[in-house]
């Protein structure tokens, strides 16, 4: 079973596995509020082929990263919405630790059809190349 070290106080990896532990986990915490969703709609904004993904520093001292998720009508009856975002939610349980940066805010749209027809791992790939793109314009 791969054990963590504790030699360091940012991560460690397990001679074992190769797996990286973080000492800190980072925080993910749901937009509930409507104005956390316009807020970040009035900020960036990366189109990916399954979603498009807003995302806002915050501006707070506050570390969390927070997300949201959406689906309008269009995407199509409440089954095919709340299957959409659960993937949604999946992709960003999955990628936002790694990928996204403490103190941003970021809201996930799902599209008509692509969100939840899109084979996982390209859904997973098109969201961390929009993190990327988003992130790359703010350094």
């Amino acid at each position: 079973m791969a054990e963590r070290d504790a030699s360091t106080d940012t991560g460690a990896v397990s001679e074992e596995s190769g797996a990286v532990f973080c000492r800190d986990p980072i925080r993910l915490s749901t937009l509930t509020k409507r104005g956390e969703f316009l807020a970040a709609a009035r900020a960036r904004r990366q189109p990916a082929g399954s979603m498009l993904v807003q995302a806002r520093q915050r501006g707070d001292d506050d570390p969390a990263i927070r997300v949201g998720f959406t689906c309008s009508k269009k995407v199509g009856n409440a089954v095919a919405r709340n299957r959409a975002k659960r993937r949604l939610r999946e992709v960003a349980r999955l990628s936002l630790p790694g990928l996204g940066r403490p103190g941003w805010d970021y809201v996930l749209i799902g599209f008509r059809d692509a969100t939840a027809t899109r084979p996982f791992d390209l859904l997973q790939r098109d969201f961390e190349r929009a993190l990327r793109k988003l992130h790359h314009e703010t350094a």
